[in-house]
């Protein structure tokens, strides 16, 4: 799931080359926002009404500058690299900048009715060294999408409830004629890691036991060389090392995959473009246990700036909002973060299967600060045990993330 900016114009609040860290100092009257872009047609146009609506009530003047998702983690290290930070950063990362004492935490500017109201799971993955720094913008959560018309002709009833069953319809899938993928597969650099995390928690594995990493672990060897045995079975589309999240979208989009895990942006193109029947359930453990759900959040972080924390806090006490922060989520299509939103999104049928398990989601470790630098790696490599020894592959990614500091 998930995506700052140029340098340019403004400084933020307050003294942006540096000086008392610890906020204080004469109070800012301007601060800057970073966002990331999620979508050409609302993000900008959001965060625009934002800043006015934030100008009225607050006296504030907050500078938004929108930055698209592939630029925003070399832009953003450059500005924080220049002593030039914004004052609040929307990234999905924040740890490494929380190690390194850059950001305020929620004790600081988070008002206590908000932190209250943020679904626990995102407080949990938002916190590093016992302090909440990662404050959640919008959610996402996985879920199995599956062309419905493509199981009638198969024959299979309904979803699977576990994966003896998912490879069982998947051969009936494509065993059609067509040339039809029965799960398309996706462990190209995008986004691999958000694929395999999906199946190991199905699996009861994880990507760190405890304080330490657990990539090799008997369950997650396990599970990667399942996936092997849907490739090497021309069970999946060709070539799952070098397919994207997006290219696995487009390949069910078309019709011509039984099964994919989705989120609900996938759902809305699905909608628009009226070509598949298809229909959304909980992902199938291996054993048929209760589905666990791969959830991703993005973060609205905020750097400690001289005499920031006043605006920094009136710009979350207005964000966390229900009209503003829902509005936000729902023009971008994506998931609640908080409890009250939540319960706004319940009455919408097609969002159910996921907020059903959004309180339960488990997310990659974000809240470790070598995160990133593992992540990388397993984009780059993990696709390679689809023709290789999973075991192997994930020994190597163990040691490398044991190297990490």
């Amino acid at each position: 799931m998930l995506f700052a900016g140029a340098c340019g114009g403004g400084s933020g609040a307050g003294d942006a080359s540096g000086g008392d860290s610890s906020g204080g100092g004469e109070e800012a009257k301007t601060i800057k926002l970073v966002a990331a872009e999620y979508s050409k047609d609302n993000t900008k146009a959001f965060w625009d009404a934002f800043a006015k609506t934030y100008k009225e009530k607050t006296g504030y003047t907050l500078e938004v500058q929108v930055v698209s998702w592939d630029n925003i983690d070399q832009q953003s290290s450059t500005m924080i690299q220049n002593n030039q930070a914004p004052d609040i950063l929307n990234l999905n990362a924040y740890a490494s900048y929380a190690k390194d004492g850059l950001l305020h935490d929620a004790d600081a500017v988070l008002p206590s009715n908000v932190k209250s109201d943020i679904l626990e799971t995102f407080v949990k993955y938002g916190t590093y060294d016992g302090k909440f720094y990662g404050f959640p913008d919008l959610s996402s959560a996985r879920a199995l999408f599956y062309n419905a018309d493509l199981f009638k002709q198969a024959g299979i009833a309904g979803p699977p409830k576990t994966w003896t069953e998912l490879e069982d319809s998947a051969k009936k899938v494509a065993a059609l004629p067509g040339g039809n993928a029965g799960y398309a597969l996706p462990l190209g650099p995008e986004e691999s890691q958000g694929e395999f995390s999906m199946w190991l928690f199905n699996n009861g594995g994880a990507w760190k036991d405890g304080d330490s990493w657990a990539i090799n672990s008997d369950k997650n060897v396990e599970t990667l060389t399942f996936l092997k045995k849907l490739t090497d079975a021309k069970l999946t589309q060709n070539n799952p090392a070098r397919t994207n999240r997006a290219d696995a979208f487009d390949l069910f989009k078309s019709g011509k995959a039984g099964m994919v895990v989705g989120f609900s942006p996938l759902a809305g193109d699905l909608d628009k473009d009226k070509k598949v029947n298809y229909v959304v359930a909980p992902f199938p453990s291996n054993d048929g246990t209760e589905s666990k759900t791969f959830g991703v959040t993005d973060y609205l972080m905020a750097f400690k700036k001289p005499g920031n924390e006043k605006a920094v806090k009136a710009f979350y006490e207005l964000y966390y909002q229900p009209d503003q922060i829902n509005t936000f989520i729902e023009k971008e299509g994506f998931l609640p973060v908080t409890k009250t939103g939540v319960e706004k999104f319940q009455s919408n049928e097609k969002l159910k299967v996921y907020l059903d398990t959004l309180p339960n989601a488990q997310l990659t470790p974000t809240d470790d600060p070598t995160w990133d630098k593992v992540k990388l790696a397993v984009q780059q490599n993990l696709g390679s045990a689809m023709t290789g020894d999973p075991k192997a592959v994930l020994d190597s990614l163990q040691k490398t993330a044991e190297s990490q500091k």
